[in-house]
């Protein structure tokens, strides 16, 4: 494939030459009775650039035709690095809004290796290639779930979605704090609204359905594999509007209106910047909450698969007695998982001293490693590992995604590394990450996780 577009890129080019050559040689022929120009200065600068660059052309294709498809799109993903500086020379909102633009269009590089077999595992009777996924935040409107799954992610998930469109809080609302790897948001569920999300989902599911019934007689294993929206998986995070008066309506509707597309769904109660909305992970407001959500989801027509997996997304910033009571609920209501954590509202070293701390919002990245990892771990404790844990907060490698395992996770989500590292970290991640299974002479992901609650 690489080679056929640099040849593609090479005739398209001499085709080009080819008539504007032509071109410029009849003109010459037509005026050359009266007068025999002098060829200037800078038609010989341009012929040798047009040199250089037919040089380079060339050079170009045949490098790619004598390497094999892993070896090029391993270049491909390095070469994103050199994208990086560009953005973050923009406005924090201005290249989030770009960076989905871009993986929307499918100007990203797509994972054509296969993910090291170590790393795979199934949950919730899914299949995932990997364990590493992309949190809700980053692509709030499912507008690029297909460029994001196929640059490797083993999951991806969308939203927060929320009923009504609404604007969230005034801008600027995301601050980078890039020294300490941070970032400061108060975006306050920024969305197009359900019917927009819907819309796109409904064509991807559509469009996978399509390439699932046209391949030749798939095994029951490969039909398995991946999910409702291409070969990762896809969950949708739901929230609720910031006027609304009534959450579990929220909640409800978006379970009624997105869950078939879901390959599992998410209560988003931990949000900092939506007013109220923590107050939801009281023990009660919890389960009262869930018990309206599932029956909705339950009371709906599913075929063979079932109806998605529901799960809850907790704040790191909860005491004892508070994880002690979001563990009660989840056992009793058998929860199908728990994302642990969202951002905190807390100011840890070294944030505290820089000025972008004063802002108000969460703060994710790398400060948030070690509170969101003690309430993962204390959350395996609580739960006895009977319920599925996402880790989610401060990874940036695949040693910090390994912790997290340990810690208890058997899925992990980034965000904030992915918005300073790009595509390029994703495959650097997997490769750590099978690396430190292997050198801890674990044969599979299920083997390490909570192996540090042992």
């Amino acid at each position: 494939m690489a080679t056929r577009a640099a040849g593609k890129l090479f005739r398209d080019f001499m085709r080009q030459r080819v008539i504007s050559t032509s071109i410029g040689a009849s003109r010459y022929c037509s005026s050359a009775a009266t007068s025999a120009p002098k060829i200037p200065h800078s038609s010989k600068k341009g012929r040798l650039l047009t040199g250089a660059t037919i040089g380079l052309i060339i050079a170009g294709g045949a490098y790619v035709s004598t390497v094999d498809e892993a070896t090029f799109c391993g270049w491909l993903f390095s070469a994103t690095k050199l994208v990086n500086p560009f953005f973050a020379l923009l406005d924090a909102e201005k290249a989030h809004t770009l960076a989905v633009s871009a993986a929307a269009r499918g100007w990203v590089p797509r994972e054509k290796r296969p993910d090291p077999p170590i790393l795979g595992l199934e949950v919730w009777g899914r299949k995932f290639s990997n364990p590493i996924g992309l949190s809700a935040g980053f692509d709030k409107n499912a507008e690029a779930v297909e460029g994001l799954l196929g640059m490797g992610f083993g999951f991806v998930e969308v939203g927060s979605v929320i009923p009504v469109p609404q604007e969230g809080n005034p801008k600027p609302r995301i601050f980078r704090l890039r020294q300490e790897g941070a970032i400061i948001n108060r975006c306050g569920f920024n969305s197009e609204g359900i019917v927009a999300v819907a819309k796109r989902l409904g064509t991807q599911h559509g469009k996978r359905k399509l390439e699932t019934s046209s391949s030749s007689s798939p095994s029951i294993d490969e039909a398995k594999h991946g999910g409702k929206a291409g070969p990762g998986i896809l969950g949708v995070n739901l929230g609720k509007n910031k006027t609304s008066e009534d959450a579990a309506a929220d909640y409800v509707q978006g379970v009624h209106t997105l869950s078939q597309y879901a390959d599992y769904l998410v209560i988003n109660v931990s949000s900092p910047n939506t007013p109220g909305l923590r107050m939801l992970q009281g023990r009660k407001q919890l389960k009262d909450l869930v018990k309206k959500v599932q029956a909705s989801r339950d009371e709906m027509q599913w075929g063979e698969e079932g109806p998605p997996p529901l799960l809850v997304k907790i704040a790191p910033d909860l005491s004892k007695e508070d994880l002690e009571d979001i563990a009660a609920v989840a056992v009793a209501l058998r929860l199908d998982g728990l994302i642990i954590s969202n951002t905190t509202i807390s100011r840890p070293d070294p944030v505290n001293k820089n000025p972008l701390s004063a802002e108000s919002g969460g703060l994710s990245g790398k400060p948030l490693f070690n509170l969101s990892t003690n309430t993962l771990k204390e959350m395996y404790v609580l739960t006895r590992g009977k319920i599925p844990l996402i880790g989610c907060g401060g990874i940036s490698s695949g040693e910090d995604a390994y912790k997290k395992i340990r810690a208890g996770a058997t899925l992990v989500q980034l965000y904030t590394a992915f918005a300073y590292g790009g595509p390029a970290l994703i495959p650097q991640m997997k490769a750590e990450l099978a690396e430190c299974l292997e050198r801890d002479g674990f044969k599979s992901i299920h083997e390490a996780v909570g192996a540090d609650c042992r």
